[in-house]
């Protein structure tokens, strides 16, 4: 290949970081990937993107597929190919993209880790002693009791919470959806507590639902922090992590009631494939009673 390829890859780049204004770490990770592509086609002698036909794309997947890549990088790759031959269509260097026929490799689905509910139930039901750790239990409780996300759970403000109605509302969900979720019984204890403490750790015009030592919004580091050193304390074999409550609230909620459109709705999913996972773990959680229990698939002693 000339030096051409290179330039409109860099004018490429170039677009990314002035008007779409993607960060470095996302501008860098296009360069890489693109690069790679680069190479590759250089080897099949090629002079100009034009010449770029969805056969040697597939070539270059398989390629790279033999050469250990993951399923997951290589879709990463195609997603940066396939983005800027969308923008060498608009700037008429190309007539087509050669990659839209071409389908990304299947990544290996891997299901969440969850607790079951006698691990839950040890983490929820720990004692208490300072003021913080009311907090956190109160935190716990609410990424139990609805499933919400860490970053929802940072961006809560106290007019957000109804102790009355039993209620939290999301403001800042996935996508700038807003949803009400459910507050049980035990979270609703649970905030009640914290909420005596917090009015006098606040300071005067913080909004936050959740605050540090020094009365401001609680970041959602420190709050993953917090849930680790608890699981370490409490002689938690997995660690613990705030995806994990909630990854553990639809298994439960959806082992119990068995409706798939209340935890899509509940979990904020636009698209209820994504929810669909659950019934995965559901479905383990079945087949091992099934072979613990049933005469035919009991293995003998």
């Amino acid at each position: 290949m000339n030096a051409q390829p290179e330039s409109w890859l860099e004018q490429f780049l170039e677009v990314l970081r002035s008007q779409r204004q993607a960060s470095p770490h996302t501008v860098k990770a296009y360069a890489r990937d693109l690069n790679a592509v680069l190479c590759f086609f250089r080897k099949l002698g090629l002079q100009s993107w034009a010449e770029l036909n969805d056969a040697m794309v597939r070539q270059y997947i398989s390629e790279r597929s033999r050469h250990g890549i993951s399923s997951r990088s290589l879709q990463r790759e195609l997603s940066a190919l396939r983005s800027f031959f969308d923008f060498l269509v608009k700037q008429r260097r190309v007539n087509g993209n050669p990659t839209r026929h071409v389908k990304s490799p299947k990544a290996p689905q891997k299901l969440p880790k969850t607790l079951n509910v006698d691990g839950v139930t040890a983490l929820l039901e720990a004692k208490a002693v300072t003021d913080l750790e009311v907090r956190d239990q109160a935190m716990w409780e609410v990424f139990y009791s609805n499933g919400i996300r860490l970053s929802e759970l940072v961006e809560l403000n106290l007019e957000d919470v109804d102790l009355h109605e039993g209620s939290i509302l999301v403001r800042s969900g996935k996508g700038s959806k807003s949803r009400l979720l459910p507050l049980g019984r035990c979270a609703r204890e649970a905030l009640q507590k914290w909420l005596q403490i917090r009015s006098q750790m606040a300071q005067p015009t913080e909004k936050a639902l959740f605050i540090s030592r020094r009365g401001t919004r609680l970041s959602g580091r420190n709050i993953q922090l917090r849930l680790k050193q608890w699981g370490k304390r409490l002689g938690f074999e997995q660690p613990l992590y705030p995806h994990l409550l909630r990854h553990s609230f639809a298994s439960h909620l959806l082992e119990a009631s068995g409706d798939l459109r209340a935890v899509q709705e509940l979990l904020g999913h636009a698209d209820i494939a994504t929810t669909q996972i659950y019934t995965h773990l559901d479905f383990q959680h079945l087949a091992q009673v099934y072979d613990r229990a049933h005469p035919r698939a009991k293995k003998r002693k």
